[in-house]
C-alpha cells in the first residue's frame, strides 16, 4: 500500500510538471512570451480579459487537484490535505486580483513584482511551503 501512495504522489507530481510543460497549448496567457521576451522591450500585448481570468482560474483548479493529490498521499490525512486546499485557494485569491491589478496598470507597479505575483497565480509555488510544514508539522506530532 506504501508503494501505491508514492506511486500517486508521483503521478501528483508529474501531473504539475504537465501543466507547465503544456501551458502554451492548453491555456490561453498572451504574457508568456511578454515575459520571456521582456529583455527584447516587446510591447505589452492586446488581450481578453475574460479568456484571461478564465484560464488562469482552470489552470489554477488543474495545479490545486494535482496539489492535493501530492499532499493527500504524502501525509494520508484528510485534514491536513483539507487545510492545504484551503491554504492554497486562500493564496489564489489574494494573488489573482493584485495580478489583474498588474494586468491593468501594464506592469508599471513593477516589472519583477508583476512577474513573481503571476507566479503564484499560475504555479503551485504554495505546494513549496506547504509540504516542508507538513513535514514539520508530523515531526511534532509523532516526538512532542
Amino acid at each position: 500500500m506504501k508503494n501505491l501512495n508514492w506511486v500517486l504522489v508521483i503521478i501528483g507530481i508529474f501531473g504539475l510538471i504537465g501543466v507547465r510543460v503544456l501551458e502554451e497549448k492548453i491555456f490561453y496567457d498572451p504574457f508568456l512570451n511578454y515575459f520571456h521576451e521582456a529583455n527584447a522591450n516587446i510591447q505589452f500585448p492586446n488581450f481578453d480579459w475574460m479568456k484571461l481570468i478564465i484560464n488562469h482560474l482552470w489552470r489554477f483548479l488543474i495545479n490545486l487537484f494535482f496539489s492535493a493529490i501530492v499532499v493527500h498521499f504524502l501525509f494520508l490525512n484528510k485534514t491536513w490535505t483539507l487545510q492545504a486546499v484551503v491554504m492554497m485557494i486562500i493564496v489564489f485569491a489574494i494573488t489573482l486580483p493584485i495580478f489583474l491589478l498588474c494586468v491593468e496598470n501594464q506592469f508599471r507597479i513593477g516589472y519583477l513584482f508583476s512577474f513573481y505575483i503571476r507566479r503564484f497565480v499560475i504555479q503551485p509555488i504554495i505546494l513549496l511551503l506547504i509540504v516542508p510544514m507538513f513535514y514539520y508539522r508530523k515531526f511534532l506530532k509523532e516526538n512532542g
